[in-house]
């Protein structure tokens, strides 16, 4: 599938478990050859150099190219990216809290419940520090 049509985010997560299957380091050539979908080696070199920008990857000389890997695991590298995402929409206008208070709003019950626990949990240590 080319990718025009693709849902956001949807490359990433491919080029995410192309790296995860091979297991290995791959360059962009080797990456573009897996998915094989009529993309082109700029489309992918981009979605590389994004995630290794994002924290997702390593990277290692090979030869004339680099080749990447998961920084960690493939869900993990996946949550860093959705964070960064995240950041970058917030941070990206004026109004922090009406995206934060629509995103909360459209969560189902008990991931508005988990937010919350990670949000106590998160500020545990720093009540702890402060006294």
């Amino acid at each position: 599938m080319p990718t025009i049509g693709r849902r956001k985010g949807a490359l990433e997560q491919e080029v995410l478990a192309a790296l995860a299957a091979a297991g290995r380091p791959l360059t962009a050539a080797e990456v573009l050859a897996d998915l094989g979908d009529g993309l082109a080696y700029t489309t992918v070199m981009t979605t590389l150099s994004r995630l290794y920008a994002k924290g997702g990857l390593t990277r290692e000389h090979s030869g004339r190219a680099y080749a990447y890997s998961l920084r960690g695991d493939a869900a993990s590298v996946g949550a860093s990216v959705t964070a960064h995402r995240m950041r970058r929409l917030l941070e990206a206008g004026d109004d922090r809290a009406g995206v934060l208070a629509r995103f909360v709003a459209d969560l189902p019950p008990e991931d508005e419940q988990l937010l919350a626990d990670l949000l106590a949990a998160a500020s545990r240590p720093q009540e702890q520090a402060d006294r």
